[in-house]
């Protein structure tokens, strides 16, 4: 039992299906109090934010310099991520909503919100599991950040997919199908890391840059949409304090 709960794949395994759980909560949230999740959804996105960009530079990047030799090949890689996510975003139409009065401009594209949640979910994967097995901790930290910027986003991709014309049920169902395909990403990197020596610190790089680009190109614009001084101070207080949640897995879990 002790080994077990001392694997990483539990964790991996256990902290992917918690993530693909997450897509239920846009019809439980939406169904009680929408007036109520509106007033906070960019409050959350500026926590989930926060997480983000925290865990790249307090736990990712500070990883990569202690075990990469060539920093500056890892910083090429870091820019590959960004390329790549940029690339996915274009062709794959891996844009989230944040908002939930942004579904009456995307509406007719319903499946297609599906296509991009499950490309979006499987690189969720793919980050989840290469943190877990470069260390327990970052994994852990990794997973915290993730379900932080899934929550706001599911609460807008759900009403995209009720306002195409599905039924909340079906909504629910083909949401969390979609959500599966983080599994996807656990056995590329799982199959990859059995296969070719290292490939997770080959993948954190990658990882980062993915991250940066949400941050910068996904949720910072949405938080530009809020002009009013006393908005805009909470929601740099919530982006501190999810960089700030970060901090406290360094200190307290000693990532590095």
């Amino acid at each position: 039992m002790f080994f077990l709960m001392n694997s990483p794949y539990v964790y991996i395994f256990g902290s992917v299906f918690l993530v693909s759980i997450v897509s239920l909560v846009g019809v439980v949230i939406l169904s009680f109090n929408e007036k109520l999740l509106k007033r906070v959804l960019l409050y959350l996105v500026s926590f989930s934010t926060g997480a983000l960009l925290g865990n790249v530079f307090l736990h990712f990047i500070p990883e990569i310099a202690h075990h990469g030799e060539h920093i500056e090949e890892a910083m090429l890689f870091v820019l590959l991520g960004i390329l790549l996510s940029f690339v996915i975003e274009q062709f794959i139409h891996w844009r989230h909503c944040h908002s939930l009065e942004c579904k009456a401009r995307i509406h007719p594209v319903g499946p297609l919100i599906l296509i991009g949640d499950a490309a979006h979910n499987i690189i969720d994967g793919i980050l989840i599991t290469t943190s877990y097995l470069i260390n327990i901790p970052l994994g852990i930290a990794t997973t915290t950040a993730v379900l932080l910027h899934e929550i706001p986003q599911e609460f807008g991709d759900f009403a995209v997919l009720i306002h195409s014309g599905m039924s909340k049920g079906k909504a629910l169902f083909l949401n969390f199908l979609s959500a599966l395909t983080a599994f996807i990403g656990v056995f590329i990197v799982l199959w990859l890391s059995m296969n070719m020596q290292g490939i997770e610190e080959m993948l954190l790089p990658l990882a980062a840059g993915n991250f940066l680009y949400i941050a910068g190109s996904d949720l910072i614009p949405e938080l530009h949409k809020e002009t009013h001084f006393k908005s805009s101070v909470l929601q740099l207080m919530c982006m501190i304090a999810g960089i700030a949640l970060m901090y406290v897995f360094v200190t307290s879990h000693g990532i590095h």
